[in-house]
């Protein structure tokens, strides 16, 4: 059975206001050798499906600095101090985004970003019966045009890499399974 990680010690390499890098000494509990890793930590992470009454999905494009690329996502953001919940996060962020709101946010799955690295959770929120009912409200470095894509065009969409954000994709399957009565229970999966 493979089991956890001791940890010797911990030290702060450097605080990059939307993440920090810290190096960990831990033992390994096969042999006991210790080992220097390095991990991100970041605050978690919303992800938001929100579906209008006539089953369109409000998504975004926008510019990423990391791929240098325009990408097709779903609204979503840092779970801010000041929010409740990962839901509260979730309608807060569409908003703020797309000018849209709806009724009955809820968690329908969650994902470790990227496990070996970093320590953050991201959570897919839904939002059913959105309307647009605001103006937009950008962080100052935010520039997104909305886009309402009808549900059945998301799978082709990612088939044909036009979706291409992993976290996004993961997203949409989670709302899939939601879809297909395997996600029953609303509400944080169990770690």
């Amino acid at each position: 059975m493979i089991k956890p990680w001791r940890k010797i010690s911990s030290k702060l390499l450097g605080d990059f206001r939307i993440f920090t890098l810290r190096s960990d000494r831990k033992v390994s509990p096969r042999n006991g050798t210790e080992h220097e890793v390095f991990v991100i930590d970041a605050v978690d992470w919303v992800n938001v499906v929100a579906v209008t009454p006539d089953n369109h999905l409000v998504m975004v494009e926008q510019y990423r600095h990391g791929s240098d690329t325009v990408e097709l996502e779903i609204p979503g953001g840092m779970i801010d101090s000041a929010d409740s919940s990962p839901e509260a996060t979730g309608q807060r962020e569409l908003r703020e985004e797309t000018g849209y709101e709806g009724s009955n946010a809820h968690i329908i799955g969650q994902v470790f970003p990227n496990p070996a690295i970093m320590s953050n959770t991201c959570f897919t929120v839904m939002v059913d019966n959105c309307h647009c009912r605001h103006s937009v409200q950008f962080d100052h470095s935010e520039d997104l045009i909305n886009r309402l894509v009808p549900l059945t065009d998301i799978a082709e969409l990612v088939a044909t890499g036009k979706i291409r954000h992993s976290l996004v994709v993961a997203a949409l399957y989670h709302f899939e399974l939601w879809q297909r009565g395997l996600r029953k229970v609303p509400g944080r999966i169990p770690a």
